[in-house]
Order: structure tokens, then sequence, then C-alpha cells
């Protein structure tokens, strides 16, 4: 983690330098990732959520020495070492459980948080701010003892503890995102960044956690960004002027930046300007994703007698398999299928690994891939690319497209191609 410590320096003395970091499951997505920055020799934060991954194996399916084994495959094919990426491990705390009493989600956290360091995450959001079992919201020092208890399960089980760094704080949209439109974003006050900071360090020391406490790095607040399902928030740099004023009264601390999607690349450069270290990005990865596909069908039906019919496939299972997004999207029947495709929340992400939806998707890719594709007609269909170097090919067309988010998020970060 020497690499983190040295750029938070940077940013902290006042170099606009951040890391973007990318939180998804999605395999075309990190596929993207793994290869931009493999070819520009960038370092890659690459996140999971307490949902998607868990020793349960969370929405995808996979523990995180699953998600870890998945993941060292595709970086060997981007030519990248396992070492060389930095694994981060999102909201890790009771948060899946919730519903159950304290004492047993507690329980399961904990077995959570020793999977996903044993597994080799090494970057480590502490978030243990949800109610458990009908409980009342827990106060700020209850939050901190909760984190201070997981954080010295991490201690005990990381292969080597040393290498591990964490991030504290939580006012941010739950996992999964917003349920409904956010009707106004207050930026949290220097009173409360002091708070949060001033708890966790308390309880760290009350379990003699000084030495994970020097490895804290970012507190993760609410800067004024976010976004819901037709709405994006947009980043105003003078509402935060006091609070990013306040992180630098406290040694060697930065910003994370949950919700950053869809922002614009100047905002997330004046997000790092202003000390928000960790930019993290997951919807609108798989929203390029979606836009790929979805021209890729187009292409299909226009070339090829057989299509795989993927966007009438992925109506069906949404439509028949709501829970992904039912408590979500509102309005007349005509409202909630556009949002169902369209919507910057992008729950649409939850249905790609659906077996049917799979089965698509194989099958549009085969099916281009057998078919000559005039690079007119990939024109029409991706537009902005240049003759002479239009790729026809269906996976590396989805790579270039993704690579529209992956390609600012590191220029807002610093890191110039």
């Amino acid at each position: 983690m020497a690499l983190v410590h040295d750029l938070i320096t940077q940013n902290r003395t006042g170099t606009a330098i951040g890391l973007p970091c990318f939180c998804t499951a999605n395999e075309q997505v990190l596929r993207a990732v793994l290869a931009y920055a493999s070819t520009h020799n960038f370092p890659a934060v690459i996140e999971a959520t307490c949902n998607q991954v868990n020793q349960d194996s969370g929405y995808t399916g996979m523990t995180p020495a699953d998600f870890v084994g998945w993941l060292k495959g595709m970086a060997q094919d981007a030519g990248i070492p396992m070492e060389s990426l930095i694994l981060g491990g999102d909201h890790l705390g009771p948060n899946p459980w919730k519903s159950e009493p304290l004492d047993q989600a507690m329980t399961k956290a904990r077995e959570m948080v020793k999977h996903y360091v044993s597994a080799g995450f090494t970057k480590i959001h502490l978030d243990a701010s949800m109610a458990c079992g009908g409980e009342p919201n827990p106060s700020f020092a209850q939050i901190a003892e909760r984190a201070a208890d997981l954080c010295a399960v991490a201690e005990t089980h990381a292969p080597d503890p040393a290498k591990l760094v964490y991030i504290i704080g939580t006012e941010v949209p739950i996992p999964g995102g917003e349920t409904e439109e956010p009707a106004a974003l207050d930026v949290t006050s220097p009173a409360r960044l002091a708070d949060t900071i001033s708890t966790h360090a308390d309880a760290f020391a009350a379990r003699g956690l000084n030495d994970a406490w020097a490895r804290v790095v970012s507190v993760v607040t609410q800067p004024g960004v976010d976004f819901g399902h037709s709405s994006i928030y947009p980043f105003i740099p003078e509402k935060a002027l006091p609070l990013s004023t306040a992180i630098l009264d406290q040694d060697g601390l930065t910003f994370e930046a949950h919700s950053t999607d869809y922002q614009s690349t100047a905002a997330l450069a004046d997000l790092v300007k202003q000390h928000f270290f960790f930019l993290k990005v997951g919807p609108e990865l798989t929203f390029r994703f979606r836009e790929a596909v979805w021209a890729l069908a187009d292409l299909e039906q226009r070339a090829c007698a057989n299509p795989s019919n993927i966007r009438d496939v992925l109506d069906q299972q949404m439509t028949q398999n709501p829970g992904n997004w039912q408590d979500y999207y509102h309005g007349t029947q005509s409202e909630i299928a556009t949002q169902r495709i369209y919507s910057y929340s992008d729950r649409i992400r939850y249905y790609w690994n659906d077996p049917k939806v799979g089965g698509a998707l194989k099958t549009l890719i085969q099916n281009l891939q057998h078919t000559a594709i005039p690079e007119t007609m990939v024109s029409q269909t991706f537009l902005g690319l240049e003759f002479g170097d239009i790729p026809t090919d269906p996976n590396e067309l989805i790579q270039s497209h993704i690579t529209r988010c992956i390609g600012r998020y590191y220029q807002a970060a610093g890191f110039t191609p």
C-alpha cells in the first residue's frame, strides 16, 4: 500500500491526484478496466460490496475467495500481476443481515470481514452504521465501536495486516443505491466529520488497535453528490469547501467519495482537488455496458438472420423477476418500463448473470463474431469512432464503449494516458 500512502501525501499537499475505484462484478466491465490499466500502466482498484460478495455468496454467487480467483484469471489475460491490483471491500459490516438481531448480524459481519482479508482484500471500508433487528439507529459511538470490532477481526486474520488500509465513515446511500429520488443533499458538516473521526479513534484505542488506526486513510462523507433514477446531483465545490478544508486538520487523512457516477469529468476533478481522493464508480460502468449491448443488438437485427432478441429476453426476465427493481421504480406502467432500462440507478445490472440473459448475450456476441459487419454500419450504431480505427469485433466494441467511463475517471484523478 506504499502507492496509496504516497499518493495521499501528494493529494494533501496540493497535487490533484487520486484513485478511481471500480466497484462492479460485471465480467465485461472488469476486463475493460484491467485492459485499460494494463495498456497505460495505471494502478487499478477493484472493489466488491458486502451484498455482491460474502461468505453466503452474495447476489453474484461468489465468496471473496471465489471473486479473487475469478479476477485472477482476467488479470492474467490482461497481463497484470494480482499483486499490482488493489482489492477493496465496500460497506463491510452487518448490512446484508440487518433484519436479524444485532448479535447475529455482527457475528456474520465478522465472518465476512475474515473472508475478505483472508482472500487478499486490503482496502477495507468498515461500515456498521445500520440499525439491526429493529434497534434504534445507532449513535456515532456505537457505530465506531462496531467498526473497531470488525477491524480487530481484519487485523487478526489478514495474511499481513500491515498491508491493510481502512476507510471509515458512512454518510452515503446504502449499498445498492437510493430507493427514492433524494429530495436534497446535505454536505457533511466539519463537526460531524470531527465526531466520526474522534469516536472511531477512541474505539480503536480502546481495543488496542493503534497500529491499525495509523492505517486509516480516508473518511466517507457526503460532498453533495448523488444520483437517483432520473436525476443527478452535481458537485458544487463552494458548498463542500468547509468540509474539504477541515480534513487538512486531520493527520494523513483524505475523503472517499461514493456515488460519483454520472458527475462531469470536471466535477470529478474538482472532487479530487478538494481531497476526495478515492472516487467510487459502479452503476455508470454497467450503464455504459448496457448501451454497448443495445447498440450491438441494433447491428445484429440488421445483419444476422437469427438474432438473439436480447432486449426482449432482458425485458421478460426483469418483468418475471422484479425483486431487484420493483422497490425502486414508481410511476405509470410506461414510466416504469423506461426506468427499468434507462434509469441512472441501472437496476438492470442485476440481471446480466441470469441464465437466459447470459445465453442471449452469448448468442449476440457469437452472431456478430461470425458475421462480416462493415465499419460504416458500426459507425452508425457506435457514434464518434474514428474511421480507420473502428473495431468490428463485438467484445472490442463493448470494451471500447465502457472505456468512455474508465478513461474519464483516470483523467479526473490525474492520470494522463
